[in-house]
């Protein structure tokens, strides 16, 4: 990398994508959510089952987003809720890509995010994307 403060040099806030596990087959939970959301992959992960979605529309912040799914999961029929309850593992992965520019970048969660992500038995994970991986052409959304 150049020491040119291009766009692939900065640390940004890349998106959301809430990652669930459980036991069982979880497509009718994702397919509750309609077109609110987008598939990144529902099925069968090693002996589990998992899904991988962000929210169909983009939001602006971290907080934002994950407020949006808190919304659709409150939102969700009784029966989808009741296997909501039932999942292993509930995560809300903010993907951060990291650069060179600024020196420090905050992406705050506001304490009524962080209750609603409570509420839902969910965790807030952070993916931090090192910045080796743009010189390397690869591309990360």
């Amino acid at each position: 990398m150049g020491s040119s403060k291009d766009h692939s040099s900065i640390t940004e806030f890349l998106n959301v994508d809430l990652d669930i596990y459980a036991p069982f087959d979880l497509q009718s939970l994702v397919s509750s959510l309609g077109k609110r959301v987008i598939v990144l992959y529902v099925g069968r992960e090693r002996r589990s089952y998992a899904a991988h979605l962000e929210l169909a529309r983009r939001a602006k912040s971290a907080d934002s987003t994950i407020r949006g799914f808190c919304g659709l999961i409150q939102a969700l029929p009784r029966a989808e809720r009741r296997l909501w309850n039932r999942t292993k593992r509930r995560d809300f992965s903010i993907g951060v890509q990291a650069g060179e520019h600024p020196n420090s970048s905050d992406f705050a969660i506001e304490a009524t995010t962080v209750r609603a992500v409570a509420q839902l038995g969910a965790r807030i994970v952070l993916t931090v994307y090192s910045p080796q991986l743009l010189s390397c052409g690869v591309t990360v959304d």
